[in-house]
């Protein structure tokens, strides 16, 4: 009974080592005395005891945070940048035959990829034009991760962490930018005003009565207030035979 009990108890055990159940997303690769026969699943799979060996695998989208590196751009400056990296298995055997630990090995070289690109780079453009060095990261780190079965979707860059001293300088920039529009700006009405006051001379020298009017306009808007003004319009054209006397005695005493 004893040596019956031990032999079921080892036929369990065989059975339990031989079977294997993958989930949908999971994929497993058989080595069979050391040499790959391929990747297997999902569902049950049955492996010889002692003789196989299966390393499990997931096809799923695989998000990895790349830790904050010392980065320093190409006008010099020191920044502080991390990122995320989106990734997922697309060759299982790829993935466990030709590196390692393909997880270690896209963060460390996502690491590098990252201190290299942003190397080559103004602070400018880093702030500015992510979406393109995104593309650019992406790109390369996907390239020289495909020999392991590895397929980069997304290389995102979440934040740059700039000195205290340059914030103060840029701020002092944006400051300066902003009052440097603001004179452009009041340069441009002051010469759209003299524009329309150097219009508005001409019309009334073609038309001196167009003076009166506004005159009589302006005595107008000031009636119209609560005041105890009284106002007389007195006609400019009575003014103008002193102002010809004026303008013709003045001329006399500079030919004397």
């Amino acid at each position: 009974m004893i040596a019956l009990t031990v032999l079921i108890l080892l036929v369990i055990m065989l059975l339990a080592s031989a079977i294997r159940v993958l989930k949908e997303y999971e994929r497993g690769v058989i080595f069979r005395l050391g040499r790959l026969i391929g990747a297997k699943g999902p569902g049950l799979i049955i492996l010889i005891p002692i003789i196989d060996k299966m390393v499990r695998v997931s096809l799923r989208t695989i998000v990895t945070d790349v830790p904050p590196q010392d980065i320093i751009t190409k006008d010099n400056v020191s920044v502080q940048v991390n990122a995320v990296i989106y990734f997922r298995v697309m060759d299982p055997e790829k993935a466990v035959v030709q590196v390692e630990n393909y997880l270690f090995a896209t963060s460390q070289f996502a690491q590098t990829t990252l201190r290299s690109i942003l190397g080559q780079a103004e602070l400018d453009e880093l702030l500015s034009n992510r979406e393109k060095i995104n593309q650019e990261l992406q790109k390369i780190v996907d390239e020289h991760t495909d020999p392991w079965g590895i397929k980069v979707s997304n290389v995102e860059i979440k934040h740059v962490d700039l000195p205290q001293e340059m914030k103060r300088a840029m701020a002092k920039q944006a400051e300066a930018e902003r009052e440097r529009r603001a004179k452009i700006i009041n340069a441009d009405g002051e010469f759209q005003a003299a524009t329309k006051l150097a219009e508005a001379a001409g019309i009334i020298g073609d038309f001196p009565m167009a003076l009166q009017l506004r005159f009589l306009q302006t005595l107008t808007e000031v009636a119209a207030e609560n005041n105890s003004t009284t106002l007389f319009p007195v006609p400019i054209d009575l003014f103008s035979p002193f102002i010809k006397g004026f303008v013709e005695t003045k001329k006399d005493k500079k030919s004397k």
